[in-house]
């Protein structure tokens, strides 16, 4: 199993629009890809960075699925981000194996 984790640390102005776009449209199309198990959307209480910090994680069974969702659909979805709030937000994504899952 893996965890696809996409921080994204966004300028307090929109933050509820982000918040908003994240949950009604975005989010499930990226479930709609029908390559991850689950995901949560979570938010940093404790952010170093200026503006709100959100953390998205993904949990995709394998590396086959994995890979398939970075090939086939992650520019789309980061182009979506980028369209939709520009130079308003900051997306840092990273994977991480389960070694442990209870």
């Amino acid at each position: 199993m893996i965890l696809y984790n996409i921080t994204v640390i966004i300028d307090e102005s929109i933050s509820d629009q982000w918040l908003d776009w994240i949950q009604n449209d975005h989010l499930p199309e990226i479930m709609a890809t029908e390559l991850f198990e689950s995901f949560r959307l979570l938010k940093v209480l404790d952010s170093p960075n200026e503006g709100v910090t959100y953390c998205i994680q993904l949990i995709v069974e394998n590396e086959e699925k994995y890979g398939r969702y970075l090939r086939k659909f992650e520019p789309q979805f980061r182009s979506q981000h980028i369209n939709k709030f520009g130079n308003s937000l900051v997306i840092f994504p990273s994977a991480m194996e389960f070694i442990v899952h209870i």
